[in-house]
């Protein structure tokens, strides 16, 4: 029996809330369970990477980075809060948008680690955002205020039910893997984006209305790709696009990377 794949998937973090009871005065880290659920549909088991102890200190530790990269057979970063500006060399244009230094770092290191160990490395919203700025690009902090051209892109009330059509690139990668869809569909739950593509990146979809970035991957020898919305909300009753062949791709390069 072939052994099932290991799928690392990235934490998000829940900081001390003096407001809330119990579990106040502690720091919890967890994973969106449908990202856990998009794993497993592809048959692979799912495990969080919790942030090590050295995750800010950047001091050593037993555990690190370096020994989950050595141990899973491919890394998917999913969604939760912004980026730290100052990850990208700027400040915050407003308070709101501060975003989770501590997860960045933790993160950026997961990347990197992966890379290194030759493993696949697949971004989902925060993801292809997060990759992007570890490989050295940049974000924009609020779509509305810096691109007021651009259409809504988030709609807090309708969540992952808010939708926009996707233009993918002729002659990519993602083109050969979605196919002929009519329906290009996808869901829209980000109010931050890609402003400057990193370098070694090409991108492979953007939204048609306005050209925000909805998908990259790396043009090197790294299996390093993301998309801007969330897969594991798609199924057929919401007419939104079919992009389990993504996962089929991410996981043949977690095999692949086994027998390297």
């Amino acid at each position: 029996m072939t052994r099932r794949l290991k799928i690392g998937i990235s934490a998000c973090f829940f900081y001390p809330d003096p407001a809330r009871a119990a579990y106040a005065p502690k720091t919890l880290q967890y994973i969106e369970q449908t990202t856990a659920h998009w794993v497993m549909a592809g048959g692979a088991l799912p495990v969080m990477v919790p942030a090590p102890l050295d995750a800010l200190a950047q001091a050593e530790a037993e555990v690190d980075v370096r020994d989950y990269a050595a141990w899973l057979d491919g890394l998917v970063l999913h969604g939760g809060s912004d980026l730290w500006p100052g990850s990208y060399g700027e400040t915050p244009l407003d308070p709101r948008w501060h975003g989770d230094r501590n997860r960045d770092a933790y993160e950026i290191a997961l990347v990197h680690a992966f890379v290194d160990a030759g493993k696949p490395v697949f971004g989902i919203c925060r993801g292809l955002q997060l990759i992007n700025v570890a490989f050295g690009g940049t974000l924009y902090q609020d779509i509305a205020t810096q691109r007021p051209d651009a259409r809504a892109h988030r709609d807090a009330e309708v969540y992952d039910l808010h939708f926009h059509p996707l233009e993918v690139v002729d002659g990519s990668r993602l083109q050969k893997l979605l196919g002929d869809q009519a329906d290009t569909k996808i869901n829209s739950i980000h109010h931050q984006g890609i402003k400057d593509l990193a370098a070694d990146f090409a991108v492979e979809a953007r939204c048609p209305e306005d050209g925000v970035i909805e998908a990259i991957r790396h043009t090197g020898s790294a299996y390093v790709a993301a998309v801007q919305w969330h897969p594991e909300f798609h199924h057929a009753a919401l007419g939104t696009l079919d992009d389990s062949a993504l996962r089929d791709d991410f996981f043949a390069a977690a095999r692949a990377a086994q027998t390297a």
